[in-house]
């Protein structure tokens, strides 16, 4: 199985694991369409991407608000003609819920669950019968409840449910169904400085975003008779609170 040609949708593709896998598309030869709220992180990610091959689209976009997802999905239609690949991976960070403003836990929502759902739900209907595969990216903060992750943890936690529910619901239909749930991975979300994220990652205390990469590569190129249904990736030296 190969990338090559795919329409891809993938959120979030402009910092962290998102920009990992839209560089591992275009190297793969993949049409992608991606989206960020940042106009300048988004044309940086895709000046990077455009270097390595495939064809590559993006626009600023909002996952928050409605119109912007009808948006993205107009986009997909002209732009890509359809969609063989959902890979749902835009998240927001969070603090505990009663130090944030109301208006900024519900937004957290809105981007983390809310748009995932209404991303799969246009997906599924450009899929072509019998074929079309959906990648989520949550967290093993759905397991682990560390404090100080109320929100984010509720939010992942709805992605496994509905991912693993959404599976049985499409799989007579052809549609395969992915659940990637990450350890620490560097990224821009993560609290530490660039330095101290480095020197994790040599301790083997951290992942590389290209680690979380290349295992949705893996997900998306295996036969259609094989489907993944989770996979949980952690540091070896993952800390658990």
């Amino acid at each position: 199985m190969t990338l090559k040609d795919k329409r891809i949708l993938l959120t979030g593709g402009t910092t962290g694991i998102g920009r990992a896998m839209l560089l591992l598309f275009a190297r793969a030869g993949a049409r992608v369409l991606t989206m960020g709220r940042d106009p300048d992180s988004l044309e940086e990610a895709l000046g990077a991407a455009r270097a390595l091959g495939g064809e590559l689209h993006g626009l600023t976009a909002d996952l928050g608000e409605r119109a912007d997802i009808a948006r993205i999905f107009a986009a997909a239609d002209e732009t890509l003609g359809g969609l063989d690949i959902l890979v749902s991976n835009a998240a927001l960070g969070a603090e505990p819920i009663d130090a944030m403003a109301d208006d900024d836990w519900r937004y957290v929502i809105d981007v983390n669950l809310t748009a995932a759902l209404a991303c799969t739900r246009g997906a599924l209907q450009r899929f072509l019968a019998g074929e079309g595969q959906v990648v989520i990216v949550g967290s093993i903060s759905a397991e682990i409840h560390a404090p100080g992750e109320s929100v984010y943890s509720a939010t992942k936690a709805g992605l496994q449910a509905f991912a693993e529910t959404l599976r049985k619901e499409v799989a007579e239909r052809g549609v395969r169904v992915s659940l990637v749930e990450p350890g620490t991975v560097g990224s821009d979300m993560q609290e530490p400085d660039d330095d101290e994220q480095r020197a994790m990652i040599a301790r083997e205390e951290m992942l590389r975003a290209e680690d979380i990469a290349e295992a949705v590569a893996f997900i998306l190129t295996r036969p259609h008779r094989a489907d993944v249904v989770s996979l949980r990736i952690e540091p070896r030296l993952q800390t658990l609170t």
